[in-house]
């Protein structure tokens, strides 16, 4: 049976829309109401965060940040909290200048932009609400503490990035691709999956009864501890090698079929 739930929520709880379809709504309940505790595995701030889990009555400790930080909705302290090295940051920033990319520093609860390139909406929508427009980072740098970064470009674009940072990077850093748009920096031995069994180790669940439901790179190290893993019919490729099941796509309720399958079933 599987007491433990971890859901991504881009592109498997929600869709560019921020909402959470009713069936899934309606499946995550059920699966409370059999005792399963639910959690939220994300690279999103917590305060991005909380607002899906507070939708879902999910009063758990919920996997922020690619699992840098671990921290319930009502708790004023953290489980777990991982920063980056400044300076690896600071070397990784200046590189992406060389090459012109886009960057977006997250550090201290907050999401900083040095140059704006989208619509304010597409910043607030994708990665939160708490933007702060800055002259540079090294400002921000100078006075917080980083938690990760990321490169945003179109996808082909998006790949040679998260190469380049793999050659450039590794060892250094964990590098995650966790949105066809988005390569992520962060701090080094920070995954869902190491997220995942911390979580479940402080809840005392088994491994075996644990369930992962997730789409992208970054859902991978969850998707391949996790007893059962669920990779969404709209995964990349890396998640669906990495899962037990595909399930439908999101446009199809992909989430609670895979509720209704492991764990509503008979």
């Amino acid at each position: 049976m599987i007491e433990l739930l971890a859901l991504d929520v881009d592109g498997t709880l929600i869709d560019e829309t921020l909402s959470i379809p009713i069936r899934v709504q309606e499946a995550v309940g059920a699966a409370q109401r059999q005792g399963v505790t639910v959690t939220l595995a994300t690279g999103r701030m917590l305060e991005a965060t909380v607002p899906f889990a507070r939708e879902l009555r999910i009063g758990a400790p919920l996997i922020c940040y690619q699992g840098g930080l671990i921290q319930a909705p009502d708790a004023d302290e953290p489980l777990y909290r991982a920063t980056m090295d400044s300076e690896v940051v600071r070397d990784a920033l200046a590189w992406r200048a060389e090459h012109g990319w886009h960057a977006v520093l997250y550090a201290d609860d907050a999401l900083f932009i040095a140059e704006q390139r989208y619509p304010e909406g597409f910043y607030r929508r994708l990665l939160g609400e708490n933007l702060h427009w800055v002259d540079d980072f090294d400002s921000v740098l100078e006075r917080r503490e980083p938690v990760k970064f990321l490169f945003i470009a179109d996808p082909p674009e998006a790949d040679r990035i998260e190469a380049a940072m793999r050659r450039r990077f590794d060892g250094q850093m964990e590098i995650v691709r966790s949105h066809a748009n988005f390569v992520e920096g962060n701090p080094l031995g920070v995954s869902k999956g190491a997220a995942l069994r911390r979580l479940a180790d402080h809840l005392g669940i088994l491994r075996k009864k644990v369930m992962a439901i997730g789409d992208q790179g970054n859902d991978v190290p969850m998707l391949s501890w996790a007893g059962v893993a669920v990779a969404m019919g709209n995964a990349s490729l890396a998640a669906k090698q990495a899962a037990d099941w595909i399930a439908p796509p999101f446009s199809e309720h992909g989430a609670a079929a895979a509720i209704e399958r492991f764990i509503l079933s008979p």
